[in-house]
């Protein structure tokens, strides 16, 4: 690390400006700060210093994602050998080496697409870089399905990078979560290829299976009519589904190290599950098809639904900020994306669709929720005067 520092050191004086190299000198900060925490120090007023700044934690989120990466590359694997009939002849490093060579091409496309715009949106401001992308370049890839074109998935980082940040300011100015509208892109842009049942398993080897697999999910199958599911398999990942987003035990990990650090929301957490299973049972009790009768706490470990209540709906930018505002926030999340994946027919999930909603009206939330505050303030001092 020494000799790194070093490096920076020497190369510092090169881009500042004036100097030959400035139109580099927001890369070399950005690059400098993922390594080391700045020397600056406050000149004035009180200010209260912490270790933690934004690319710490934004680090924390990535390590709080990496148990579902993992998993999502054995799963997908798996899913291949399982398909081609060879799973019980190949062994583990075999299948989880299979999924990572699939894996890895998406991941390199989103940061190298993504990092390469906000790089550029950097230097044309003059504005240091910014660190959000450390998080939104690996959740790109795991809300996709393992076998989207790398030209689709550059496609939409690019639309989502400048079109959901760059033009409200950069990161935390945006409306929307960056990664779910890259996929809320792909899936109205080009839905042929995002939705139905031959996306989610990927392609087979030349020898085997060319072009040629296609796995329902859980739930396509339960928007079928065929609403069972091996309960153990859900929970633990064994099913199609995008990269990440198949494990709720994998989810489940990286909860608990966003809770412990204190990064994620348990408000938002807690209340994105009691309305997905209010309205599961509720649905339940009013059941007119196959799909409402399905047990409503299923709907916790099948889709989108769990690695969108912890990765997703608490993305700080775009989810609300007053206590009272998360509950009611992550509520409506659980409440909406039940709604849509049980009674739409040609969109048997939901979660991104309800958390894209909800942060349409996060600031609406907390502006009612400050309102009530005050008027309730303004009340007691009535009374005590």
């Amino acid at each position: 690390m020494k000799a790194i520092r070093n490096f920076f050191e020497k190369t510092k004086p090169l881009v500042q400006k004036g100097a030959k190299y400035q139109w580099l000198h927001a890369v070399h900060d950005g690059f400098f700060t993922l390594f080391f925490v700045q020397k600056n120090t406050s000149k004035s007023g009180t200010h209260i210093h912490d270790f933690i700044d934004l690319k710490r934690t934004m680090g924390i989120v990535v390590l709080a994602l990496i148990p579902a990466l993992l998993f999502g590359m054995y799963n997908t694997g798996f899913q291949h050998y399982q398909a081609i009939g060879e799973l019980e002849s190949t062994g583990f490093f075999s299948v989880f080496f299979y999924g990572f060579l699939k894996v890895l091409p998406i991941i390199i496309v989103s940061y190298v697409v993504g990092l390469g715009i906000e790089f550029a949106f950097a230097q044309m401001r003059g504005h240091e870089i910014n660190e959000g992308f450390l998080v939104s370049g690996i959740l790109i890839p795991l809300v996709m399905p393992v076998n989207t074109p790398l030209w689709m998935i550059a496609l939409a980082t690019a639309f989502a990078v400048i079109f959901g940040k760059e033009v409200f300011g950069g990161t935390g100015m945006n409306v929307w979560n960056p990664a779910l509208l890259a996929r809320a892109f792909l899936f109205f842009a080009y839905p042929a290829q995002m939705s139905g049942d031959s996306v989610w398993v990927a392609l087979g080897s030349s020898d085997k299976v060319v072009d040629g697999f296609s796995g329902a999910t859980p739930m396509a199958l339960a928007a079928a009519g065929h609403p069972e599911i091996n309960v153990m398999d859900a929970f633990l990942g064994f099913i199609p589904g995008s990269i990440g987003e198949t494990s709720a035990l994998a989810i489940l990990i990286g909860a608990v190290i966003l809770i412990v650090t204190g990064i994620g929301s348990w408000k938002i957490m807690a209340s994105t599950v009691a309305g997905g299973l209010f309205m599961g049972l509720l649905l339940n009790i009013f059941a007119v098809n196959p799909y409402m009768e399905m047990p409503f706490w299923h709907h916790l470990i099948i889709g989108g639904f769990a690695f969108g209540a912890v990765f997703m709906a608490t993305d700080p930018v775009s989810a609300a900020q007053t206590n009272t505002g998360k509950w009611i926030y992550g509520f409506l999340i659980g409440v909406v994306a039940i709604l849509i994946r049980v009674l739409n027919p040609a969109y048997p999930e939901g979660m991104m669709l309800a958390i894209l909603l909800m942060n349409t009206f996060a600031p609406l939330i907390d502006y009612y929720v400050v309102e009530a505050n005050i008027k309730r303030r303004l009340k007691r001092a009535k009374i005590a005067a």
